[in-house]
Order: structure tokens, then sequence, then C-alpha cells
């Protein structure tokens, strides 16, 4: 959703909703209509791309990353 759509979905709501005096089947037939456009297909590339699958790093660069972050861990800690 776009910010023009969001802007409009927020006037419709704002304006019809019932809880403000707006008629329930009006808001009703309102949020309908929005979810139908909300719902084309995305064109993105990303649901359609391949499926990587990432091997385990090797042990001693596994045992270096462990070592970084507990320095980093013991040099960032708080004081409660």
């Amino acid at each position: 959703m776009n910010e023009q759509e969001r802007a409009a979905y927020r006037a419709f709501v704002r304006e019809n909703h019932p809880d403000r005096g707006g008629d329930p089947e009006v808001f009703a037939a309102g949020l309908a209509r929005f979810r139908e456009a909300e719902q084309d297909p995305i064109d993105d590339a990303r649901f359609d791309a391949p499926v990587e699958v990432v091997r385990p790093l090797p042990f001693p660069v596994r045992v270096g990353v462990a070592l970084i972050r507990t320095w980093h861990r013991r040099r960032n800690q708080r004081v409660l």
C-alpha cells in the first residue's frame, strides 16, 4: 500500500467508521473494496527466486566469530 492509498484508506475509515456515526454497511463495503485492491498480485522477484542453501562456516571461523562476540559483549557490559 503506497502513501496515497494509505491516506485514502485512513480518510475513509475516519469518515465512515460506525463508532463515529458512519453507516456499518457502507463501512463494510468500503473495507471490502480496499481489501480487493490490496490483493493484487505483488510483482516481486524475491518470491520467484530459487532457494539458496547456505553451508555452515568452518569450525575455526565459528570459533573466531564466537570470540569476537564474547569480546564485544564483555566490552559493552551495562552497569545496572
